[in-house]
């Protein structure tokens, strides 16, 4: 299979991730967001969205939006799962990881920052105060629902990663490169801790991809 991204950007570096955890091999093509490469014609004919990821399967089908392809992995391809086999737990992880990628990825996107600039004139202390409002406040969401889970495990919702810690550690990551504080995150920051030290995040890491750029 061929997946299209790159290296910084946290949908992509979600479906690395469960690459990484499942020990699927794949062959990675990268898509320049900073130099507007979404927007090549070749690109658009894949993804009319001109976002990543786009995979495209053995069988030259083409799968869109981060969360769809995560849960297309995890159905062709089940283990390790990275969805609770239990319906409840399996719909608390869909919440949180709806969470993040739905609430609190959109507004840090760089099309969004970059309307907000170039359209709206914001300058940089205005943009770094809408991702601390953005970015801190959906963080915070994701330590009060892990507060409801009533249990000190490992990782978000088990003893074994997941799909939320697969939407998590890219979002810590974010908050980290946009200086956002979330010290005062006990839980979310012990499970990006735990995540960090397992080789699938590591590698999934974007200083560890070949598109990598300081």
């Amino acid at each position: 299979m061929r997946f299209h991204g790159y290296f910084r950007s946290s949908s992509a570096y979600r479906c690395r991730i469960a690459f990484n955890l499942k020990g699927i091999e794949y062959d990675f093509e990268q898509v320049h967001l900073k130099h507007g490469a979404q927007k090549d014609a070749a690109y658009k004919a894949l993804n009319p969205q001109m976002l990543v990821p786009t995979l495209e399967t053995d069988e030259g089908d083409r799968l869109i939006q981060s969360l769809a392809i995560l849960e297309w992995l995890d159905e062709t391809h089940p283990e390790p799962p990275i969805l609770s086999r239990d319906p409840l737990t399996r719909a608390r992880e869909r919440g949180f990881a709806q969470v993040i990628a739905c609430e609190i990825h959109p507004l840090q996107n760089l099309r969004v920052l970059k309307y907000l600039g170039q359209e709206l004139g914001a300058d940089a202390d205005q943009t770094s105060a809408w991702l601390a409002r953005w970015l801190g406040d959906g963080l915070e969401a994701c330590e009060g629902l892990l507060a409801q889970t009533g249990a000190a495990t490992s990782f978000c919702y088990g003893e074994q990663p997941g799909l939320a810690d697969i939407c998590l550690v890219p979002q810590v990551f974010s908050a980290q490169r946009f200086n956002v504080d979330i010290s005062h995150l006990t839980r979310v920051n012990e499970i990006y801790n735990n995540c960090a030290a397992l080789p699938a995040f590591e590698q999934a890491h974007p200083k560890n991809q070949p598109d990598f750029e300081p």
